[in-house]
Formats: structure tokens, C-alpha cells, sequence
């Protein structure tokens, strides 16, 4: 679809795993890294395992322009993410000074004042090298290392560091979107159609989104791509596909209820 920067997420955790805690963060990113041309073009969930996390990492990083990750940065024996990162680029994990300072008054002129000991200590410590990323929501911070960027798993902790990140990464074209929807109209019925649509757009990803609702269902169809009038006219023609079997619509569905 596009020549543009390209991203992978890595969301650490257990308890993700588990089903436990339901990841909040994909959508999110997702959409902020589309809006700065940056498509998010896989994920993966993995376990507080530092030969998976080490390996992982490693993997992807020589693959995607950028690597995030969430999760994993806190100041529990399970918190892991930064010293398997450290591990990975095969540079000490150490404290870092600076951050050890900051944190360290900041929890000092707390009311009633809280103790900066070992555990937070913890995340202070990060790879040799690493460039903190500081946020308005806690002292203690994210990192970038090399293109990962490693980030809080608390949705709005994380939200506030990649607002902190963005405006230094590397970027592309955004990504633009055009959708268009029929009730009562079928995958089967516009298959054919849509991949005639998508040879005719080559550049464009064009997808298919089937929903259900108590009376019936039907599906929306997507175009995406960083050229406005080709989305456009792609938008157009599913829109015409989709009137031949029903009433199209603009955007997306209602939700039902």
C-alpha cells in the first residue's frame, strides 16, 4: 500500500495471556500510528519470559522501521521488559542518574512523602544508552532504544508517553480511510466484485467487515491508502457494488441497540 515507515507492537504480559487483563492499547495505537503514516503492520502478545521477550524483540526489530512495546515496566520481580531489553541490544542494565534523581524527589515532596526504595528503584534503572521518555502522568519513565520504544502498560500512562514520543519519530504519508456499509447485504454476495475493485486499486488495502445484529447483519467495506482521490474513487465503486444488493450507506454501521 505505501512505501511509509512501518510499526509492530509487542504487548508483554502474563496476565494478558491469561485473559486476566484485557489489553486497552492496540486501538489506540493503531489509529495514532495510521495518523502519522506510520501502519501498524503487526502485533504480537507475549509472556514475561526473558528468552521469549529477548528473542522476540531481536526478531522484529530488524524487520519494522519501529518496534512498541507495553507492558512490563513496573517495579514488581515481573516486570521485566527493560532489562530483557538491555539484554537484547547486549548492553548493561544500570541506573540511570538522571531519571534516579527526578524520581527520587518526587516521591520525597509527596504529602505524606513515599519511600524510594529498591523496587522503585527499579524503574530508574534502564539499558546503557537508552533515551528516556518522560511524560506529564509519572516520573518514572519509558525508554527508546535504537527504534524500540518501550512504554507503561496502563492505558493512561502509555497514552501519555507515545504523545511524548510521536513528535520525534520518523513518519510517513497518513493513512486515510474510506468506509462505506449495507445492511442486509452478504461477503458472498460482493466477493467477486470487491476483488475486482482491489485489482483495479493495487496500492489500496481494501477490506471486508461482516456484522450481526439481532435482525440481520450485513457488511462494511474499507479502503485505505495515502492517496485521497484513490481512496476516494475505490470508496465510490464499493459503494456501487454494494447498492447493486441493498441500500449503501457512508460510514460506519450504527452499533445496534
Amino acid at each position: 500500500m505505501t512505501d511509509n515507515p512501518t510499526a509492530c507492537l509487542l504487548i508483554i504480559g502474563n496476565e494478558v495471556l491469561s485473559g486476566r487483563t484485557r489489553d486497552a492499547n492496540l486501538q489506540f495505537l493503531a489509529t495514532r500510528l495510521g495518523e502519522l503514516g506510520i501502519p501498524l503492520r503487526e502485533v504480537r502478545v507475549i509472556p514475561d519470559v526473558p528468552e521469549t521477550i529477548i528473542g522476540t524483540v531481536n526478531e522484529v526489530r530488524a524487520r519494522f522501521t519501529h518496534v512498541f512495546t507495553t507492558g512490563g515496566i513496573g517495579p514488581t520481580h515481573d516486570d521485566i521488559t527493560s532489562e530483557c531489553i538491555a539484554q537484547a541490544f547486549g548492553v548493561p542494565w544500570e541506573v540511570h542518574e538522571e531519571t534516579r534523581a527526578i524520581m527520587a524527589a518526587d516521591y520525597a515532596r509527596r504529602d505524606p512523602p513515599v519511600e524510594f526504595n529498591e523496587a522503585r528503584l527499579r524503574m530508574a534503572t534502564l539499558p546503557r544508552g537508552a533515551v528516556p521518555i518522560r511524560c506529564a502522568e509519572t516520573t518514572a519513565p519509558g525508554f527508546s532504544m535504537g527504534n524500540v520504544h518501550v512504554m507503561a502498560g496502563v492505558p493512561r500512562i502509555m497514552r501519555s508517553m507515545f504523545e511524548a514520543l510521536a513528535p520525534g519519530l520518523e513518519r510517513g504519508r497518513p493513512i486515510l480511510s474510506h468506509t462505506v456499509h449495507a445492511d442486509y447485504v452478504y461477503e458472498g454476495q460482493i466477493a467477486a466484485g470487491l476483488t475486482a475493485i482491489q485489482q483495479r486499486h493495487p496500492a489500496l488495502d481494501l477490506g471486508s467487515y461482516p456484522y450481526y445484529r439481532g435482525k440481520g447483519g450485513g457488511v462494511a467495506l474499507v479502503a485505505k491508502g495515502t492517496e485521497a482521490a484513490e481512496v476516494d474513487a475505490a470508496a465510490r465503486e464499493m459503494f456501487a457494488l454494494l447498492a447493486e444488493y441493498g441500500t449503501a450507506r457512508e460510514g460506519e454501521p450504527a452499533p445496534e441497540g
